[in-house]
């Protein structure tokens, strides 16, 4: 069994769609191991997207979550990594293919309701710094 990070992004607590998100990720054979809300530091945020760090939109992308209650959640399941990538869909709403969770409920690339983790390495690496402890 694989494990992921999701995070249920700030627009989509507002939007009040986090119980259809999970469903989608449930109703395709996956399992929520841990899940917590939370308001993350920038501390947190630097952290998570330390890879984008030297790139122009990096601050821009910070302010976005910095303070603003998202969904940190552990996902796990059979290449649980590749399935929630293909749930998920492109990073572009607009790019994403039909019955994707950004295509469903994303509204621009900054807002596409979802996170998860981009490979393995990845995902160990965020699950230790959304869930530490």
């Amino acid at each position: 069994m694989e494990r992921t990070l999701v995070l249920l992004k700030p627009d989509a607590v507002k939007k009040s769609i986090i119980g259809k998100i999970i469903s989608i990720y449930e109703d395709n054979g996956l399992v929520v191991e841990k899940l917590k809300m939370i308001s993350p530091t920038r501390k947190l945020l630097r952290d998570h997207y330390e890879e984008h760090k030297d790139k122009p939109f990096f601050e821009e992308l910070l302010s976005s979550l910095d303070g603003k209650e998202l969904i940190a959640m552990v996902i796990r399941g059979d290449q649980a990594i590749s399935a929630v990538r293909r749930l998920n869909g492109a990073t572009d709403p607009s790019k994403a293919e039909d019955g994707t969770i950004r295509k469903l409920y994303g509204t621009s690339i900054r807002h596409n309701a979802v996170h998860g983790s981009s490979d393995h390495e990845a995902a160990e690496r965020e699950i230790k710094i959304w869930f530490a402890g």
